[in-house]
């Protein structure tokens, strides 16, 4: 039984494993719901007064309150190196010819500040999870959480179909250099011809 149970999850795509049974225009498809993805622009807190800063988070609870089916992430918008850096860096303890630990020391150092640069590339998003809505109700639900949310003085965007794709490659791939991600694996080798 459990041998059968890790054949079937072998046979397996990507998406069943992790139960996608899709991506629309606006939202991600599970085999429970379906989530759609705000975008919320972060505020530069530092330099904020006291008193603006009270009145951000007021509105951010109001708007939290408002909508009890909200969840919040916060995700790296931007690739991770630390990994590339630390495997430099077992490789530059290792070598022996002082050159080439120096490229590896340099590179590492590049690698640091292309990482310095990234650092605030955080994304904040709210997560909206659409259950026994009609096709005809979710447009109006989502416009009206937006508007909200944009009402309440937060800059919010709803995400798209390349967004969310965007999103899932920099979370399970830690990719965040390719320009367009495919809908299916090896679409980019069909020819339309």
């Amino acid at each position: 039984m459990k041998k059968n149970k890790q054949q079937t999850q072998q046979n397996q795509s990507t998406r069943q494993l992790l139960g996608i049974e899709g991506i629309t225009e606006y939202s991600l498809k599970t085999v429970s719901n379906e989530a759609v993805f705000f975008s919320i622009k972060p505020s530069n807190i530092s330099v904020m007064s006291e008193a603006s800063l009270s009145a951000k988070i007021y509105s951010l609870m109001s708007v939290l309150k408002g909508l009890t089916e909200i969840e919040i992430l916060c995700v790296n918008s931007r690739e991770s190196f630390e990994e590339n850096k630390n495997h430099l860096k077992r490789l530059a303890q290792k070598e022996e010819n002082p050159a080439v630990r120096n490229l590896l020391e340099h590179d590492m150092t590049h690698l640091d500040q292309i990482q310095t640069l990234t650092a605030t590339a955080r994304e904040f998003l709210l997560i909206v999870r659409i259950r026994g809505l009609k096709d005809k109700e979710i447009f109006s639900y989502l416009n009206r959480i937006e508007k909200t949310l944009n009402e309440n003085g937060f800059s919010a965007r709803r995400y798209n179909n390349d967004d969310i794709k965007t999103l899932l490659a920099v979370y399970f791939e830690q990719n965040s250099v390719t320009d367009k991600f495919e809908n299916y694996d090896g679409e980019r080798w069909i020819l339309n011809g």
